[in-house]
């Protein structure tokens, strides 16, 4: 199983070479593997939604008195808790990148 923190920073990694970004490029906004940023992030947020739903299955099965692997559970909601805390951090960093763009213009 891949870690969610592993999966979501190998996904945004930049390119390995880089290269001079002319203004108004518009293949600047798409990444070395053909994604763009939009659809990584979009992706990501399907993985956070997918390991979310597991872990509250698994405990709705605990709460009804279903028979689950105690070990499979507990992985699944520290799973579902860190890949929630990277999301909102990303978030976090990414509304501070727009208020710091919008501070340079004025």
């Amino acid at each position: 199983m891949t870690s969610p923190i592993s999966a979501v920073t190998s996904a945004i990694a930049p390119p390995a070479v880089a290269e001079p970004i002319a203004i108004g490029d518009t293949s600047a906004a798409t990444s070395a593997s053909g994604l763009s940023f939009g659809s990584i992030i979009g992706s990501a947020l399907e993985n956070t939604e997918k390991v979310q739903d597991r872990a509250s299955q698994l405990a709705i099965k605990a709460a009804t008195g279903n028979e689950i692997d105690v070990h499979n559970y507990l992985a699944a909601a520290t799973e579902a808790n860190l890949t929630t805390q990277l999301t909102v951090q990303v978030r976090n960093k990414a509304i501070e990148a727009f208020n710091e763009i919008m501070r340079l213009q004025g």
